[in-house]
């Protein structure tokens, strides 16, 4: 089985990314406005928090963009919100040739969009079903195994092909892990979850064009709407820790691989790295084990299912199933393949819990 993983930044990469996050708050905080909690309100003339306007220009200025809009309902939200802003329905949006993500396909739903599908994998867009849409969501994490477009290649092709086209970017997964977001790759809009970066539940950020933000920050003016100034800095601060952090998971996801391919583990047939959604290692069994292996990797200690995927609460380790888009591809997965994430935990670890789990597994069938 092959795999087309997103090549992650690497240590001295990611300590760039937080110097110049720590610099640009430099930049827009006095040192004890910093270390403060932050305001509450719909303050006048603002429309929001104060400190939630701040953190917002320290997020566009750190991303290369016009501006930035911090909103609830966290990843979803921020897509949800873009929608909102920029289609109506009975619209047709261009999506990739892939299970939608049942979050975002909610809401195409609920809206009454009509997807247009496209298979971003091929090298050359099909120029006519490119033309037939003016808004295109394109998500930057794999939707299924075989993914293996380059985002960048995509956004250029759909720009060169349809001048009024909007594009929004689902990045999350993404964020802090590559060099570049969506909206620094071209397009009009990316849209995250902070919660996903070691921030507070719930927040959600939207990256973008002033025209989008602005109608966004239109209609989430009621307080009861407003991200508080106290949650901006606490998603700010969880930022700042999350590129290292992601990049030493990463480092400990390579060594995990590169250790079960030389056989290190009994019982495993394969082992790759795959962006589904997060990036993970996606493990298969000689024997249809996966189930039995998941519950006694549990009972070693090992987190059973994601909260966040990659929340501030998510330290040890996680053995999960693999993920409901890939499972639609081929249902035999949940018998001979889970996925892991190694969160806060070193390969060592890792590597002994899924070799005692297999272990206890293989005990249940003697």
């Amino acid at each position: 089985m092959e795999t087309y993983p997103i090549s992650s930044i690497d240590i001295e990469q990611a300590k760039h990314l937080q110097f110049r996050l720590v610099d640009i708050i430099h930049r827009n905080f006095q040192g004890d406005e910093f270390l403060q909690a932050g305001d509450y309100g719909v303050v006048p003339g603002a429309g929001k928090p104060r400190y939630t306007a701040k953190v917002e220009t320290v997020l566009a200025q750190f991303f290369d963009a016009e501006a930035v809009i911090l909103v609830r309902g966290a990843g979803s939200g921020a897509i949800r919100n873009v929608f909102n802003a920029v289609v109506r329905a009975n619209d047709k949006i261009l999506v990739h040739a892939a299970p939608i993500y049942p979050s975002t396909k909610v809401t195409i739903e609920s809206m009454g969009l009509q997807p247009v599908i496209c298979d971003f994998n091929q090298p050359k867009l099909d120029r006519d079903v490119v033309g037939a849409a003016k808004f295109a969501l394109v998500q930057y994490s794999r939707q299924q195994m075989k993914d293996s477009y380059d985002i960048g290649t995509v956004i250029a092709q759909l720009r060169e092909m349809n001048d009024d086209i909007t594009i929004l970017t689902d990045d999350n997964y993404a964020v802090m892990k590559t060099t570049k977001i969506g909206v620094q790759l071209g397009a009009d809009a990316s849209a995250f979850s902070l919660f996903k970066l070691l921030g507070p539940e719930g927040i959600g950020c939207v990256v973008g064009s002033q025209v989008i933000i602005d109608k966004i920050k239109e209609n989430n003016y009621s307080g009861g709407g407003q991200v508080q100034g106290f949650e901006a800095m606490e998603a700010l601060r969880g930022l700042v820790y999350a590129p290292v952090a992601l990049a030493i998971q990463a480092d400990e996801g390579n060594k995990i691989v590169e250790s079960l391919q030389r056989g290190t583990v009994q019982g495993v047939k394969s082992a790759f790295i795959a962006n589904a959604q997060s990036r993970v290692i996606l493990v298969r069994f000689e024997k249809p084990i996966a189930k039995q292996v998941l519950k006694y990797c549990n009972q070693l200690g090992g987190a059973p299912h994601p909260v966040g995927a990659e929340s501030k609460y998510e330290v040890p380790a996680m053995f999960y199933r693999v993920s409901g888009t890939f499972l639609a591809t081929d249902p035999s997965l949940a018998d001979y393949m889970i996925r892991i994430n190694p969160m806060r935990a070193g390969a060592e670890t890792v590597l002994r819990i899924l070799e005692e789990g297999i272990q206890l597994a293989d005990k249940d069938e003697e």
